[in-house]
């Protein structure tokens, strides 16, 4: 018979919602376990825009709070994960004076219609409100107006249709799976007695235990409060648990990257945040030197088999050469595409864009034999993860009798801690203490944080590198001893960018099946299925081209 492990917090869900909640809990000494049915981060996770902004759009729905919470967080998470989340300038191209202003009241007011066509001085206002609200631990420049004639320098081929523009400063998340990982991490490493579970599935509900099949067998668990942080999965993992809901309206959200180096040439490294023609916001940035454009908003209840569509890319590709008709776009550029499913509250809005990115955490008390409440995580955005977490934990703290005992606030995560003012620095350092260059050591840095120096270690002077990819084997072998690797596509897709930018190849990806083989004891059979179901999954769902 399993053992029955007594624990504080059992967290269903293992995107960044909970992994966030899992690390605000476990430091305040709480014992916690965090399961998911898939890799961490693997869900709607791992298809954000890969922005950490402040949501300027918020403004003109009147989320006044929301706009200042997300700023606040924008800026706490640029000090507490610099190699993660860095920023990024931002341009709004301008295309009319004053046109917007109306609509934008009305939407104020409570409208079900979106502004069009914002104009010159509904955008003045609207930068001027971003910077006031994000003046809390500030960290970036105030915006600029930029002229017609300036747009049109700093960006040549955009549409000389534009009147003016206007930058910004936001931020963008380099890798986002990596940034669930290392909060996930951080928890473990705070009370060891906690545990991350992935690949677990919920065996059973009743009663006061609850039994999960995860790869190392078994385990029986009698929580004190169960937390659904299930995304899209709420209502459904809800039902499981004998508690139905109906708390989920999902939005979906697709993109697609480009192999295209003239457009990231004409970025500069800059963001253009711009309305299609239809009114629908769009963005394009230089995603490790990748053009990452995004995102539709259409209602999908599906996230199991979500996919970016033929119509989405048409959208996509349509919408950059009305934006930039000095430029050519077209299918053949595509080395990746991916969508998710929103994990947004239950809405009749006729619009999807209105739907509020603001969260919630409703109870369901204990009720028969089910001994503990079920707090579900509804709503919520990357950027507030933190904030959000910290509202939750609060609430479970207050449940247990126990006060908070540590403020996460301007706590380090992962490869943050300890990092160094003087990275060119550092990374001469390291790299004399190896024997290896200075830009291998500032790779890796920005790559993992302070956490290089246990890579760089293992490297040594002359690592043996994939043949396609900068990346060593000595590298891949680190991250599959250390961060809970289970299947070829952990590593491929979310501890490394490696799909997700296309370069990954078809010799490198068996290269890779070869080191997890070894590293995780698996048979030819296994390695070979690894392998094609990666494949599969890579060329069918996410468009990659394996050369």
């Amino acid at each position: 018979m399993t053992d029955i492990q007594d624990i504080d917090v059992l967290i269903l869900g293992a995107g960044i919602n909970g992994a966030g909640l899992f690390r605000d809990l476990c430091e305040q000494g709480l014992r916690c376990v965090i399961a998911d049915k898939g890799d961490f981060g693997g869900g709607t996770s791992a298809a954000p825009s890969r922005l950490i902004h402040g949501g300027i759009k918020y403004l003109e729905t009147g989320e006044l709070r929301l706009v200042a919470q997300s700023t606040l967080e924008r800026n706490l998470l640029l000090k507490n994960a610099p190699h993660l989340v860095r920023p990024l300038p931002t341009v709004i191209p301008i295309f009319s004076w004053l046109k917007g202003v109306g609509a934008a009241l009305r939407t104020l007011l409570g409208s079900t219609t979106a502004p069009r066509s914002r104009g010159v001085l509904l955008m003045k206002t609207g930068l001027a409100m971003y910077d006031f609200y994000g003046r809390r631990h500030r960290v970036m420049p105030r915006h600029q107006l930029w002229s017609r004639k300036r747009a049109i320098r700093e960006i040549p081929p955009i549409t000389p249709r534009i009147v003016a523009a206007g930058q910004y400063y936001d931020a963008t998340v380099a890798l986002p799976e990596r940034l669930v990982w290392e909060l996930l991490a951080e928890g473990m490493r705070a009370s060891p007695q906690s545990q991350a579970l992935n690949y677990a599935t919920l065996e059973g509900a009743g009663g006061a235990v609850l039994r999960l099949d995860t790869p190392a067998g078994l385990q029986a668990l009698r929580p004190r409060i169960v937390v659904n942080a299930a995304g899209p999965w709420i209502d459904r993992v809800n039902a499981a648990l004998g508690a139905p809901s109906r708390l989920i309206g999902g939005t979906k959200g697709s993109h697609i990257l480009l192999d295209h180096p003239d457009l990231i040439a004409t970025l500069k490294g800059r963001m253009i945040y711009f309305e299609a023609d239809d009114g629908r916001i769009c963005l394009v940035f230089d995603y490790l030197g990748r053009a990452l454009v995004g995102s539709t908003d259409t209602r999908d209840d599906d996230p199991d088999n979500v996919a970016c569509d033929d119509a989405e890319i048409d959208y996509f590709l349509d919408a950059l050469r009305g934006l930039l008709p000095g430029l050519s776009f077209d299918r053949s550029q595509i080395v990746y595409a991916y969508s998710g499913i929103r994990p947004l509250p239950a809405s009749d809005a006729a619009n999807p864009g209105l739907i509020s990115r603001d969260h919630s955490a409703p109870v369901a008390e204990p009720d028969g034999a089910r001994s503990w409440p079920i707090i579900s995580l509804v709503g919520g955005k990357w950027t507030t993860f933190r904030g959000f977490a910290e509202e939750v934990a609060d609430l479970v703290l207050d449940r247990l009798g126990q006060a908070r005992r540590f403020d996460t606030k301007l706590a380090p995560i992962g490869g943050g801690r300890d990092y160094p003012a003087d990275p060119e620095a550092w990374a001469e350092s390291a790299a004399r203490g190896i024997g290896t260059s200075p830009a291998r050591a500032a790779r890796l840095l920005a790559r993992y944080g302070t956490t290089a120096q246990a890579i760089l270690t293992v490297e040594g002077a002359a690592p043996e590198m994939l043949a396609d990819a900068d990346y060593s084997i000595p590298e891949l072998d680190w991250l599959v001893r250390h961060e809970s690797v289970q299947h070829l596509a952990d590593l491929v897709m979310r501890r490394t960018p490696l799909a997700v930018t296309g370069h990954l190849s078809r010799r490198d990806l068996d290269r890779i099946g070869a080191l997890c083989a070894a590293t995780l004891s698996w048979d030819a059979e296994r390695r070979t299925r690894e392998i094609q179901d990666t494949e599969a999954l890579l060329v069918t769902r996410h468009r990659l081209r394996l050369s």
